[in-house]
């Protein structure tokens, strides 16, 4: 399938040449099993390369499900990942399956994998080694064909020099590894991100609303820390507030 139309399908404004081997090399992987890590600052996009490899995989018509790490409670996650059964803790009332099962025969993403508990990572590993879960609360195991893929905003490496990630999760997690750049590093996207985002909150606010060439200039000037979703935010901001159909690079505010 053609770079082209994957962005198109998803949604992924830009053409450098960093963003496009990126693409690429979700494309390639997607049609092995290998599990995958995908690694880049926050708000960079790193979702889309999960959804884009299941779909251009041979699970794709099995269930596709993201999990964010970071938002599950610490006290529930492991419930949340593997299921529980009826009794198993207080609130149990029923046998419930956890997302690993909801997705066998597809894909799990696990997204901010480095903020997964550190006794949770044991469990993990035995479902990439052992392909099989147990239940909070059961005594028998669950056989369980899903794809992994993770993705991470933290250094992980680091996380196992200071004994905060298992290193052989790490690995196993690591067989490949799809580094999305930052928005600094594609500054020639810039520009069709930024007027991509006034088309959409033209359309959103019912405005008729266009950025000048020089706040264009200002906005390819800063380094956006939080990159894509920043400048979204920004270009928005910049919109609502604004009474002028054609907002100037004094709107904008670093």
């Amino acid at each position: 399938m053609e770079l082209t139309t994957i962005k198109q399908r998803f949604g992924i404004i830009g053409n450098d040449e960093s963003l496009n081997c990126a693409l690429e090399i979700a494309l390639r992987v997607a049609s092995t099993d290998l599990s995958v890590l995908v690694t880049g600052e926050s708000g960079v996009g790193k979702e889309f390369f999960p959804q884009i490899i299941h779909a251009n995989s041979a699970r794709k018509h099995g269930n596709y499900i993201a999990v964010n790490c970071g938002a599950i409670p610490e006290g529930t996650i492991d419930s949340e990942l593997f299921g529980h059964e009826k009794g198993a803790f207080t609130g149990a009332t029923e046998s419930r399956k956890g997302y690993f099962e909801e997705a066998d025969g597809g894909t799990i993403f696990l997204d901010e994998i480095g903020d997964m508990p550190f006794d949770l990572q044991a469990q993990l590993l035995r479902v990439l080694q052992e392909k099989e879960i147990r239940r909070v609360g059961s005594t028998s195991t669950i056989p369980v064909d899903v794809r992994i893929i993770a993705a991470t905003n933290r250094n992980l490496r680091e996380m196992v020099e200071e004994r905060a990630f298992r290193a052989d999760l790490y690995y196993r997690l690591n067989v490949l590894t799809i580094h999305v750049p930052p928005l600094r590093e594609r500054v020639a996207d810039i520009e069709p991100l930024a007027r991509h985002f006034v088309q959409l909150f033209n359309k959103k606010y019912g405005f008729a609303k266009h950025f000048s060439p020089a706040l264009i200039r200002a906005l390819e000037r800063w380094s956006w820390p939080g990159n894509v979703r920043e400048l979204r935010n920004t270009v928005e901001r910049m919109m609502v507030e604004s009474r002028d159909s054609i907002i100037d690079a004094g709107a904008f505010r670093e």
